[in-house]
């Protein structure tokens, strides 16, 4: 779940936190040198954006943290009132904190639950040190964002202690001034002589002030991935402008967002592993680290705080080199054969794409498997061989004869791309046969299959290495050029709950080898359409499958909502065939191509011959466009006043040219706008605005 917190609209009720009288100790003005945009006088602590400040100290009294302010530039803080204490909560359940634990007076939601040595759950961390660091080190096992240039980012370490249990816990937050951009994450560590289990642990925590917040959420299930839910949870105005705040956690794996509002309207909102699927041990010496959250804040609302997401993705998140390089456009044999093809038959289906225009060519599902064929849907998952019946003289002739063809009207080869399904098993395979215990299970609880397949353990370093391997084998000896990672079911019957973090390190450490290994190859994530479209992904694979619905108008919700979040370039979208598989509906090619032109990896899912004479013909105008440019879809209106629409993100005082011909300031494109006429519900229109 992505959680936005745009502020003058409300939040979650929830449990106990109450504002009054006393005043804390002072903060001064900042005056100590800053380091890339950190700032530390004594044990008051400020992270500063260009137009962002996150502000906190040390409560000299207590040792905790306590937060002073999180949004717009400021370069000082104001006294807070310290609470009364009346009624049945102390100062520790009426204050801002930092990092709450557990067991001690405060009734919120804690960030951190430990069970200690003896089988008692509280904790008591108290400010032991800190250091400020340049630049921002990478998390063990774990994705993270990252500078490229100096004075891209700056880091402060704040080390905890918790005295009675030796438990110490480093708070490592890395300020991007240029993107306005906090992260955060926690490491944990058992300094005493007995054994600790943490149940919880949230890699960012914050407490607001009081006021009335909405909440905006992007839902999903299958086919219904980036659905944006806006929660009006108190009393507030309607609308959507204002400041605003967003959250998104680093990590692909079971999570958790908690946004919890006290009787006087205080607002404690963090995430962080799902404390679920955590129950994580520690013996002496040993450590835990949370995922990487990254907290943005924006004057300019919701779009605002969506750009600086997508830069900092772009640009200090996404390794691969393609995350800032155009694609090619492709076509995937999945919805037009499906599992009916033979290699000649796969051969002709890369002939027709090559003629036009296409410049990459998927074989998606149901190439490989012998002893157990992959011909339908419930065999041959781990068995990464080709099938000898299909192809007989192997993969690689194969794709030596594709990546020979010319694509239409340019001097490209085709290039050549594979389907796989690296975390799964079918019960008829040779794997399983071979290795039964390598499926997730537990105990002696039933092998829940769905859509007849299991999932693999990833937390073994064996099935991480043979995964590994096996991709390995196929694109070291041809020369495929894109991976599409699919992964389509969720993961059931864990031997133990630290089993759900312990696949994602694994997980993580396969996904390293393998783009680190292959970088010229481009990998794309996969999950049952959408389900792991999250920045734990983007750190390897530069583009995600945004849906397996294809459906065009469907796909402007998907992809609106998921753009919240998410850069467009990292979003997956095709021409399917129509009627629609989905939903049924018959689209206009155009309308069809105009809607996955607004992802960044364009391509069509059917089969060529099947098109009409019409149709086909407009395709190669359509990938010329695609080359060119990204757009703006605009649904069209019947019998009601032209809407106009206003742009956002532009530079005011510049220049922009609409379609290579009229000039406009970026003031008046944003605040006035452009206005279009369509002709009836699936007409549609590529506006390209150039700076000038």
């Amino acid at each position: 779940m992505t959680s936005w917190l745009p502020a003058n609209k409300g939040l979650v009720s929830g449990l106990v936190a109450l504002s009054s009288l006393l005043v804390t100790p002072t903060v001064a003005q900042d005056a100590s040198p800053s380091t890339g945009g950190v700032v530390v006088n004594g044990t008051s602590f400020a992270l500063n954006g260009d137009h962002v400040s996150y502000r906190f100290h040390v409560d000299e009294e207590t040792g905790d943290l306590v937060n002073d302010h999180f949004g717009g530039l400021v370069t000082e803080t104001v006294p807070m009132l310290a609470p009364q204490t009346q009624g049945w909560v102390e100062q520790i359940g009426r204050v801002k904190r930092e990092f709450p634990d557990l067991g001690r007076g405060d009734f919120r939601v804690p960030a951190v639950r430990i069970q200690q040595a003896a089988g008692y759950t509280v904790s008591d961390f108290r400010y032991r040190a800190h250091d400020v660091v340049k630049g921002k080190p990478a998390l063990p096992g774990l994705p993270s964002t990252f500078g490229r240039e100096e004075g891209d980012v700056a880091t402060l370490v704040v080390h905890m202690y918790d005295n009675y249990s030796s438990v110490a816990a480093d708070l490592t937050y890395s300020v991007f001034p240029k993107l306005d951009a906090i992260v955060r994450s926690v490491n944990i560590t058992n300094e005493g002589t007995g054994n600790i289990t943490v149940e919880r642990l949230a890699s960012f925590s914050v407490d607001l002030p009081y006021g009335d917040f909405d909440m905006i959420e992007l839902k999903g299930d299958w086919a219904r991935e980036g659905m944006k839910v806006r929660r009006k949870v108190d009393y507030g105005t309607q609308g959507v402008s204002g400041r605003g705040m967003g959250f998104l956690l680093i990590y692909t794996g079971s999570f958790a967002v908690d946004v919890e509002k006290g009787s006087q309207g205080f607002i404690r909102a963090m995430l962080g592993l799902n404390p679920y699927h955590l129950s994580w041990n520690l013996g002496p010496g040993e450590s835990l680290t949370s995922p990487e959250c990254v907290a943005t804040y924006s004057e300019n609302g919701i779009g605002g705080v969506s750009r600086l997401f997508h830069r900092l993705f772009r640009n200090h998140l996404m390794k691969s080199k393609f995350a800032v390089e155009p694609r090619p456009v492709l076509l995937n044999s999945w919805e037009g054969l499906f599992f009916d093809y033979n290699e000649s038959r796969i051969y002709n289906l890369a002939q027709e794409s090559a003629e036009l225009g296409v410049k990459l060519f998927v074989l998606d599902d149901g190439w490989f498997g012998n002893e157990y064929p992959r011909v339908i849907d419930n065999a041959g998952l781990g068995d990464w061989q080709a099938n000898k019946d299909r192809f007989p003289n192997g993969l690689g002739p194969l794709v030596d004869q594709v990546t020979a063809l010319n694509s239409a009207n340019s001097s490209d080869k085709l290039q050549f791309g594979l389907w796989f399904e690296p975390e799964m098993v079918n019960p008829n395979s040779t794997l399983y046969h071979e290795h039964s215990d390598w499926a997730l299970h537990a105990g002696d609880y039933p092998r829940t299959l769905t859509r007849s397949e299991l999932v693999l353990n990833v937390a073994l370093p064996e099935v991480q290495d043979f995964i590994i391997e096996s991709l390995s084998a196929i694109l070291g000896n041809t020369s495929v050029t894109y991976v599409k990672w699919d992964n389509n079911r969720a993961i059931h019957e864990m031997p133990s709950d630290g089993v759900a973090h312990a696949y994602m390190l694994g997980l993580y450490r396969v996904f390293d080898v393998l783009t680190t290994r292959f970088p010229d190859v481009i990998w794309e994530g996969c999950a049952s359409g959408g389900g792991r479209f999250d920045p734990g992904i983007l750190q390897y694979f530069p583009q995600v499958w945004t849906s397996d619905d294809t459906d065009a108008l469907q796909r402007l919700y998907t992809q609106f909502g998921t753009s919240l979040a998410y850069p467009p370039s990292a979003m997956g979208a095709h021409v399917s065939v129509v009627p629609n598989q989905q939903t049924g509906r018959t689209i206009p090619l155009q309308f069809r191509a105009h809607v996955a032109l607004m992802g960044g990896s364009f391509g069509f899912e059917l089969d060529p011959t099947e098109l009409s004479d019409a149709d086909r013909r407009q395709i190669p105008g359509l990938i010329a466009l695609a080359e060119e440019i990204a757009l703006v879809i605009v649904r069209s209106t019947y019998n009601q006043p032209t809407p106009y629409l206003r742009l956002q993100g532009l530079d005011p005082a510049a220049r922009y040219t609409v379609n290579g011909t009229d000039t406009y300031s970026g003031a008046t494109l944003m605040r006035m706008g452009l206005q279009y006429r369509f002709k009836g519900e699936y007409d549609s229109k590529v506006v390209l605005i150039e700076k000038v």
